[in-house]
């Protein structure tokens, strides 16, 4: 469809969810909210946990970070499998083992048990994440699409911003005993009834027609090379260690380019599809995605730690302070797609610029401000940096998304959770390092936070740069300027996949 440069196109009418595509709308954002609520509702929990059994600062780091841990690890494999062997029942399966090691964790009387129980959580989390984002690529097309997968990363999103709330709330209602394990539980009636709504409602396996190879080579090198780069900030090593896996991550990552080639060469289908290395869009979007998430997952621990630790506030009022994000999150990016129909991938960058300026102020508000009102105003601070991620983080997905073939959709999203998942990881431990050695160097909280929020705004920034390459790089591709809400192509029918299951229409 050729677009006038006299000025905006006109935006196309909303397209609309047909029943069948709200069921799997439905399914999809009931399973991710699901397990990524798990998550964010244990951070509240850390110090009655640590009480009641006892555990020592490894078995905490690894009962928090494992889970993303083997969650990074499940999501390839997963997609791998979903896009060669179908999507539903590897869904099913991975949330059927999530919800139930959820009964593990709430029971648990030893911390090694517990450790086993959040890797197990964290390996189902993945598998059946890596299957949500290849279902709605499947499923929907154009507009439709666009607004799903925003609905699948805002639900993220909220989930990590209502987490601490109703952990605080839990704990209030119940104690701490009784809290932390209760907080497992809250899963399980979600969980199971999530389950037996994919079993009901999502599309039929539909293998992939074009090829069966699973490329079990190239799986194990990403499993191995996922593990390599997130262990060590998990279980962070002496200076050797650090230097052992890093030259350990320039062999795996050499020895897997060199594979794939290979692979490709000898007639296979490669793990990572060919059009996904030759992509400059996807792999910028790809950055832009790591270091919004990862910058934003460790300025809220590093506040929720800073309102505890530095202003004495109890979990629950830690975290009435950050509730604003998340309202200001969902309310942003249900007007998303507006803002992109007029301003295109813009509005990626000056969503992510403003996540930057939101994170540099709140360090220098608590610097210098007083300190009666600092909730206050990081309050403010946090319903502007809710606003800011909601308009560009499912948006940014949509965009880095559409440069997958259908083929390889499932390992496209993966592997863009995957990044996700290793930003995180690597951010979670470096920021979290960064505040305590501060405060342990008698710089006090203030100071800490301020050093920790100006690493999280710089981060922010080279996103910026990233996303404005991003932006150039789809322009030389002949990109639309409002990448998965305009109107179809002439010939084709708006918003749903001609060869998907039904689920797309008007």
């Amino acid at each position: 469809m050729t677009r006038s440069t006299a000025g905006p196109a006109p935006a196309a009418p909303r397209e609309r969810f047909d029943a069948a595509g709200r069921r799997v709308l439905l399914v999809c954002v009931a399973g991710g909210f699901t397990t990524l609520l798990d998550q964010s509702v244990l951070n509240t929990s850390i110090p009655a946990l640590r009480e009641s059994l006892h555990a020592q600062p490894a078995h905490l780091q690894w009962i928090v970070a494992g889970y993303s841990l083997a969650f990074g690890l499940a999501l390839v494999p997963g997609g791998r499998l979903g896009d060669v062997r179908g999507r539903k029942w590897f869904f099913v399966a991975g949330l059927a083992l999530f919800t139930s090691v959820s009964v593990l964790s709430a029971t648990a009387t030893e911390p090694w048990l517990l450790v086993a129980a959040r890797l197990l959580q964290g390996a189902g989390a993945g598998l059946v994440n890596s299957q949500m984002i290849g279902t709605l690529q499947d499923v929907f097309d154009g507009q439709l699409r666009a607004r799903a997968l925003g609905m699948y990363a805002v639900t993220g999103g909220l989930a990590f911003a209502l987490g601490p709330p109703i952990g605080g709330a839990v704990l209030a209602a119940v104690g701490p005993e009784a809290g932390w394990r209760l907080t497992f539980l809250l899963n399980v009636p979600f969980g199971l009834a999530t389950v037996a709504l994919a079993a009901r409602w999502l599309p039929r396996p539909r293998p992939s027609a074009r090829h069966a190879d699973l490329d079990l080579v190239g799986l194990l090198l990403v499993g191995a090379l996922t593990l390599v780069l997130m262990l060590p900030f998990v279980q962070p090593p002496g200076w050797t260690g650090w230097l052992a896996f890093g030259a350990g991550a320039c062999v795996l990552l050499g020895a897997l380019v060199r594979w794939q080639r290979r692979y490709a060469r000898a007639g296979g289908h490669p793990l990572i599809h060919p059009a996904l290395t030759r992509s400059a869009p996807y792999a910028l979007g790809t950055a832009v995605a790591m270091a919004q998430f990862g910058s934003s997952i460790a300025a809220g621990l590093v506040l929720a730690m800073f309102l505890q630790d530095g202003l004495g506030l109890s979990p629950m009022g830690a975290a009435l302070v950050a509730l604003p994000s998340a309202v200001s999150m969902g309310v942003a990016s249900a007007l998303a797609w507006r803002v992109v129909q007029r301003f295109g991938r813009r509005t990626v960058t000056a969503g992510m610029a403003g996540s930057a300026l939101v994170m540099l102020a709140g360090g220098l508000v608590v610097q210098w401000g007083p300190t009666g009102a600092l909730p206050w105003l990081l309050a403010a601070l946090q319903l502007l940096g809710g606003a800011a991620v909601g308009v560009m983080g499912a948006t940014n997905q949509a965009y880095v998304l559409r440069h997958a073939p259908a083929e390889a959709a499932g390992v496209s999203g993966a592997i863009l959770q995957m990044a996700q998942r290793i930003a995180a990881a690597v951010s979670v431990s470096a920021l979290s390092g960064v505040y305590l050695r501060a405060t342990a160097g008698g710089g006090g909280h203030r100071s800490a936070y301020a050093y920790a929020s100006g690493v999280c705004a710089a981060v922010a920034g080279l996103a910026v740069l990233a996303s404005v390459y991003a932006g150039r790089a789809s322009a030389r591709d002949g990109e639309a300027p409002a990448a998965g809400v305009e109107a179809a192509p002439e010939g084709a029918v708006p918003g749903v996949r001609e060869d998907a299951a039904p689920g797309g229409g008007r």
